[in-house]
């Protein structure tokens, strides 16, 4: 049902008749009226005074006349000034009702039919274990890749793995300085977890060389840079650059441990991946697109043949593209993903998820490829999203004040075991369906707090604040979803069958249905503007309007069996559309709780 667009066009024939002046269909825009206002969809005719010659309220009234003799949608108007709101007849929600409560893929979109979009999201580093900041990234990538689906487009999601660099070998060095052989059996730890103790001893060792320096008179930078341990650390970055057999060996054992940490976190945290790309295997191909960029006169080299771009007359400033001993640095390595990635996919968009403290980089990253003149420079997109701080400051790992994603997923479960005991929700259900419960409850708890949230805008993790169970909540949307099912296992089957004739609503189902209605644009709009905290807001809303229908009226007690079937399809629809929109945010909702 394209209800402003029939609407637009009985308007613009109103346009025609009433004034004797052609404005088109699609031309006419229609608004969602005011909650303090009546109806459903407003009109505004201030652009438009100029062709019917009469003041805004004459207009409003003569056009909403022309609409109650004529039109097969409104049955209602109210006339605000130069505001004409429109409320829709019942007989149209009804059969939008009758038409898709049963609909599979109610709220999909064909936009992105044809079209390859890649999401990379994730990417983390083989020097530490998934935090807080993780938590969102992977949250966003996730919601992004769903909401892109079911806009038709095909989609591939990647995890690009941060696994070589400066930063990898600090944890190696650490472990194999200071580890006396410890493994994530003898430890009794996750190997991510393991590997990222190695990570904050290195910096704890490291400070100590750098203030001894200091102290001897030698100033802060360049002591940071001779320090013995970082000398040492860059030393094993040329060696594993130069394949050499220990260092490999190593670097696998450690990352091999991290990724096992890793798996378990993703599995936990309910994301996954189509496809892995590891830096490991991209920075060469980086160097040698480097290569074809001097060669273009697009790079230059500096006298110790450190390689560097100019982006000064694009008001960016030079780069560093290779160190002059000859080693990667990260924008090499994301040179050589993006090629790889359109290599292996020819994708038409390649969306990066990626935080806000990236930004200068992806615009330089972008700027090069631009240079290039690389087929797929217009198809690439950073999204850019805020960090997250806890109520105490912002997390540094390597200071290892950073809320680890395994624990607070850990205390997420358990906030929804004491809550829901507390509440009695669990009576009757085995231990192993309490669990199950528990875990879809804290994750919705958890994922919704973070989704909620617009991605540009940085955001204060409050965990007190996150496992509250009032309020706008997944957890208030699980609830609603559960409620819903609870009904309709009461009411049986019946309902199912269709309505002979349509049957007269309450205001509030009709609001329902409204929200309903909406449902596909709201997943349009989310897709396009990357936002999935449209979703989260629009759930709250729908769960909010039905629980206004579920207090208003009856439904297993209602005498009238059409009105009653009705009624229990409009809760079956309902319910439907909260668990694929909820499904968009990477949140199950359970059947009961």
């Amino acid at each position: 049902m394209e209800l402003e667009k029939n609407i637009a066009l009985e308007i613009s024939n109103a346009f025609t008749e009433l004034f004797n002046h052609m404005t088109e269909p699609n031309q006419i825009q229609l608004e969602i009226t005011k909650k303090e206002f009546q109806g459903n969809l407003t009109f505004v005719l201030f652009p438009y005074l100029r062709f019917t010659k009469l003041n805004p309220e004459q207009s409003a009234q003569k056009i909403g006349e022309y609409l109650l003799g004529n039109s097969q949608y409104v049955d209602n108007i109210q006339v605000v000034k130069g505001f004409l709101n429109l409320s829709v007849k019942n007989n149209v929600w009804v059969e939008f009702l009758s038409q898709n409560f049963k609909l599979k893929n109610f709220g999909h979109n064909t936009i992105g039919k044809g079209k390859k979009v890649m999401v990379e999201y994730s990417s983390p580093n083989t020097n530490k274990p998934l935090h807080l900041g993780h938590v969102r990234n992977n949250l966003l990538g996730y919601s992004i890749a769903e909401l892109m689906k079911a806009n038709g487009y095909d989609v591939t999601k990647v995890n690009l793995i941060n696994d070589r660099g400066v930063h990898i070998c600090k944890s190696m060095l650490a472990w194999q300085k200071f580890g006396n052989g410890e493994t994530p059996e003898s430890a009794g730890l996750k190997g991510d977890h393991l590997v990222g103790k190695y990570y904050v001893e290195f910096e704890k060792h490291y400070r100590v060389q750098v203030n001894q320096l200091v102290e001897k008179g030698i100033e802060k930078e360049v002591a940071e840079k001779e320090a013995p341990l970082m000398v040492e650390t860059r030393e094993m970055l040329i060696k594993w650059e130069n394949n050499d057999a220990e260092t490999i060996s190593l670097w696998k054992k450690m990352n091999g441990w991290v990724y096992e940490g890793f798996d378990v976190t993703y599995k936990t945290l309910g994301v996954d991946f189509d496809h892995f790309y590891y830096e490991s295997n991209t920075y060469k191909l980086g160097k040698e697109i480097i290569e074809e960029g001097l060669k273009k006169g697009v790079f230059y080299k500096e006298p110790d043949n450190s390689v560097w771009i100019d982006l000064t007359e694009d008001k960016l400033d030079k780069k560093l593209l290779l160190r002059s001993d000859g080693t990667s640095v990260y924008m090499t390595q994301d040179i050589g993903t993006a090629q790889l990635k359109y290599n292996d996919f020819e994708v038409d968009k390649s969306i990066y998820v990626v935080g806000n403290e990236q930004d200068y980089h992806f615009k330089v990253l972008f700027k090069i490829i631009e240079k290039l003149e690389k087929p797929y420079a217009n198809g690439l997109f950073h999204l850019s999203y805020g960090m997250v701080d806890l109520p105490g400051g912002k997390m540094k790992s390597r200071e290892g004040t950073v809320v680890d994603a395994d624990d607070l997923l850990n205390e997420m479960f358990d906030t929804a075991r004491k809550k829901s005991e507390e509440l009695g929700k669990t009576e009757g259900m085995s231990e192993q369906e309490k669990n199950k419960l528990f875990r879809m409850i804290g994750l919705a708890a958890l994922k919704f707090y973070i989704l909620k949230v617009d991605p540009v805008k940085r955001m204060l993790f409050n965990p007190e604040e996150s496992i509250d169970f009032q309020g706008d909540t997944g957890t208030f949307v699980q609830y609603t979803h559960a409620r819903i099912r609870s009904l309709l296992r009461q009411a049986g089957e019946n309902w199912q069958t269709p309505l002979a004739s349509p049957q007269q609503l309450h205001e509030t189902e009709i609001e329902t249905l409204f929200v309903l209605y909406q449902f596909k644009e709201e997943v349009a709009k989310a897709a396009e503007t990357y936002n999935p905290a449209l979703i989260a807001n629009y759930c709250i809303k729908l769960a909010k309007t039905f629980n206004r229908v579920y207090k208003e009226v009856s439904f297993l007690r209602e005498t009238d069996e059409a009105i009653k079937n009705q009624r229990l399809q409009l809760a079956y629809m309902t319910g439907n559309t909260l668990k694929t929109a909820m499904g968009m945010l990477g949140i199950e909702v359970p059947e009961q709780m």
